[in-house]
């Protein structure tokens, strides 16, 4: 592990990461990998854990770290790959799955866009001694894709299209991205949610009340409709 910047405490870490560097990482820290990475998508978990279909590779060996994303990639004269971005996808619809896959690969890091809740890293998580890291808003996409040295390797690519594809990456500087859960099952974005939400009321102490006048307005977030 090499960490820098005192002010947003940066780590970068080598993949497969160890145990011993991830007991280090707090929410709220931003991440850098090095090493190899995977992506792995509902078309991956649907294909082995359901399917029964064999790992094609060797994990945890290769890499311990599963990306929820979808490659920006061109295939090229001679039949490679050049991937120009890799853009993050909601990592809460493949909750399902994770129990499984954790057991099933050894991943340590799921990498994703907005997280999941808390009661999910506790119960996912924190037994498979796993954490998640999200990436830092819309439009990263070209960002990350610079730290991807090379395409290793591609699995079921004709089968499963280009987004759900196993993809294999030999990264370098990748990220940044933020850690939402520790290995405790802390989560960022909910402990951050519960501090706005609770001074958030304050913003309209000395106002007069709204006109409700549309069914459904109300200042009372316990009455938000969904």
């Amino acid at each position: 592990m090499v960490m820098n910047n005192a002010e947003f405490k940066e780590v970068r870490l080598k993949v497969p990461v160890q145990h011993s560097e991830l007991e280090q990482l707090e929410i709220g820290m931003i991440v850098y990998l090095d090493g190899v990475i995977y992506t792995g998508r509902e078309g991956v978990y649907k294909r082995i854990l359901e399917d029964g279909h064999d790992i094609p590779l060797d994990l945890p060996a290769l890499s311990n770290a599963n990306f929820h994303c979808s490659p920006a990639a061109a295939i090229e004269d001679d039949g490679s790959f050049n991937v120009g971005g890799v853009t993050a996808t909601a990592s809460f619809r493949f909750a399902k799955w994770m129990k499984q896959w954790f057991e099933k690969s050894g991943a340590k890091i799921i990498i994703g866009k907005g997280g999941m809740s808390s009661e999910q890293y506790k119960e996912l998580f924190v037994p498979a001694r796993a954490v998640y890291l999200t990436t830092v808003g819309y439009g990263t996409g070209a960002l990350l894709g610079r730290g991807i040295k090379r395409v290793k390797q591609v699995e079921w690519y004709q089968e499963l299209g280009n987004a759900q594809a196993m993809w294999v990456f030999e990264v370098e500087d990748f990220g940044p991205f933020i850690v939402d859960s520790d290995l405790q099952g802390r989560s960022l974005f909910e402990e951050q949610g519960e501090l706005i939400n609770e001074k958030l009321g304050k913003l309209y102490d000395g106002l007069k009340p709204p006109a409700l006048s549309r069914y459904g307005e109300t200042d009372d977030r316990n009455d938000e409709l969904i």
